[in-house]
C-alpha cells in the first residue's frame, strides 16, 4: 500500500498490498473474484489482527458503497448496507418511528463489523447486537451472492463470523417501536456489600446497567442506569446519585457523553455512552474484554479485585455489563447468560500484555471467552474448548470458502486449535 493504514487505536499497521474502496456492489464482486486473499476493514475499532489479510492479500473498505438503509415500517425491519455505521442507521430508523432494542457504547462503529465480532450493549434481558439479525447477505469467494436467513441450519454461524465467510454487503435487522430512555449516574458502589442476590438486583435495576471502576480501590466508582421511560423508575439505594456529569474514564470531558441526570431522550441518544457528534477519545488506548457465565459474576469480580494492584497501573477504566444468551455459534454469549468485564488500557502494548496474561490466569476458572476484536492472549486450543460449535463453524467456512480466501492467520488459529 502506498499509504500507511492503521486501526483506530494505531496499535495495528496493516501490511496488505492494497486498500480497495469499491463504489458499487458490482465492483466489489469483481474485486473479490479477482483477489487471492481478502479481509474487510470496518470502522477499524478492533485492537488485534483480525482484519489483517497479510502482504499478499487486499484490504477492502466498504465506506464508499452507497449507504443503504431501507426501513420497512410494516414488517418492522431494516436492511442496512455493509459499510453503514450505527450513528447513520439509528437516526434514520428513529425518524420512521422505530428502534433497535440495544446499542453498544459507541455509535461510531460499523453495523456489520460489530455483529461479526460479537459486540454487545448491556442489560440482563438484552442479547448481543447480532441477536436482532434476521438475514445476512454475503459476497463469497467467486464473487457470487449468498443469503442466509434465520431458521436455516447454518444461520448460527453466518452472522458472528469473524469475516471468514465472505464480504457482508447487507444485513436485515428486527426493529421495535421507538422509545425514550433516561440516564441516571451513581457513584461509589462497594464490592464488599454485594452478594449474588444484590448483584442481580443491581444489574436488573434498569434496562441497561454499566458499572465502572479503575480498580485502584475495591468496588465501583460509577454506576450508569439507562431506564426506558415506559418501564418503572428504579429504586437504587446501593450508591449515591452523581453530583456532576461523569465520563467513564477519569479526567475525560463529560461533554463527550450522552445526556445524564434523568433527562429523557430518544433511545439512540441514550443507550450509547458517547455522543455521535464527538470522537469518544483520542484513540490512545488498548482494549480487552472477557465474557463469562453470569452465575460466576461475583467470584470473577473478586478474582479481579485480588489482582487490582497489578491491573490498576495500566488501566484507564473497567466496565462490567450483562448480556443475555444468544445462539450465534461464535458469540461470546453463546448459550449462556453472560457477565462481561471490559478493560480500557493505556496505550503501551509492552506494559499491557503481561497484565492481560495475568488477568486471563485470574479468570481462567470462569470459562472466560475474549471479545474477538480486543487484545487477548488466550491460546487457540483453549478457545476451541470454550466455543462448543467452533467445529461446525469450521465446516461452514470450508463449504462457503473452500480455498480460504477470507481466512487469515487470526482465523486459521481459531479454527486449527
Amino acid at each position: 500500500m502506498t499509504d500507511t493504514v492503521t486501526n483506530w487505536a494505531g496499535n495495528i499497521t496493516y501490511t496488505a498490498k492494497e486498500l480497495l474502496r469499491p463504489h458499487s456492489t458490482a465492483a466489489l464482486r469483481a474485486l473479490v473474484a479477482d483477489s487471492s486473499r481478502v479481509r474487510v476493514l470496518g470502522s477499524g475499532h478492533s485492537f488485534n489482527e483480525i482484519a489483517e489479510p497479510g502482504t499478499e492479500g487486499v484490504l477492502l473498505s466498504l465506506a464508499a458503497l452507497p449507504p443503504e438503509v431501507d426501513v420497512d415500517t410494516a414488517a418492522r425491519t431494516v436492511r442496512v448496507g455493509g459499510g453503514v455505521r450505527y450513528a447513520e442507521l439509528t437516526r434514520l430508523v428513529h425518524a420512521r418511528g422505530l428502534a433497535l432494542p440495544n446499542m453498544a457504547s459507541l455509535p461510531h462503529i460499523s453495523v456489520a463489523g460489530s455483529v461479526a465480532t460479537g459486540t454487545h450493549g448491556s442489560g440482563v434481558g438484552n442479547g448481543s447486537l447480532a441477536s436482532v439479525v434476521r438475514e445476512v447477505e454475503l459476497v463469497t469467494a467467486d464473487g457470487s451472492t449468498v443469503t442466509v436467513t434465520r431458521g436455516e441450519e447454518r444461520f448460527g454461524g453466518a452472522v458472528t463470523s469473524l469475516g471468514a465467510l465472505g464480504v457482508v454487503t447487507a444485513l436485515t435487522l428486527d426493529l421495535e417501536p421507538a422509545y425514550e430512555v433516561e440516564q441516571h449516574v451513581f457513584t461509589e458502589l462497594p464490592l464488599a456489600g454485594l452478594d449474588t442476590a444484590a448483584f442481580e438486583t443491581v444489574m436488573s435495576a434498569a434496562y441497561s446497567v454499566s458499572l465502572f471502576t479503575d480498580w485502584r480501590e475495591p468496588g465501583f466508582r460509577q454506576v450508569w442506569l439507562k431506564r426506558r421511560t415506559d418501564r418503572p423508575l428504579p429504586d437504587f439505594p446501593y450508591a449515591a446519585p452523581a453530583a456532576e456529569k461523569m465520563h467513564p474514564v477519569p479526567g475525560m470531558p463529560a461533554v463527550n457523553c450522552t445526556e445524564q441526570f434523568g433527562v429523557p431522550g430518544p433511545w439512540h441518544e441514550r443507550l450509547p455512552h458517547f455522543r455521535a457528534e464527538f470522537v469518544p477519545s483520542s484513540g490512545a488506548e488498548l482494549q480487552s474484554e472477557y465474557l463469562m457465565p453470569r452465575e460466576h459474576a461475583l467470584d470473577a469480580l473478586r478474582a479481579l479485585d485480588a489482582i487490582r494492584e497489578t491491573v490498576a497501573p495500566v488501566l484507564q477504566t473497567c466496565e462490567v455489563r450483562t448480556v443475555a444468551a444468544d445462539e450465534q455459534w461464535l458469540s461470546p454469549a453463546y448459550g449462556r447468560d453472560t457477565v462481561a468485564a471490559h478493560f480500557t488500557w493505556i496505550e503501551d502494548t509492552a506494559a499491557v500484555l503481561p497484565v492481560v496474561r495475568r488477568l486471563e490466569e485470574a479468570l481462567d476458572a470462569f470459562d472466560a471467552r475474549p471479545h474477538w476484536g480486543k487484545v487477548f492472549t488466550t491460546p487457540a486450543a483453549v478457545l476451541r474448548e470454550r466455543y462448543p460449535r467452533v467445529g461446525d463453524f469450521g465446516a461452514l467456512v470450508k463449504s462457503l470458502d473452500p480455498q480460504g480466501k477470507f481466512t487469515n492467520a487470526f482465523v486459521r488459529g481459531v479454527l486449527a486449535g
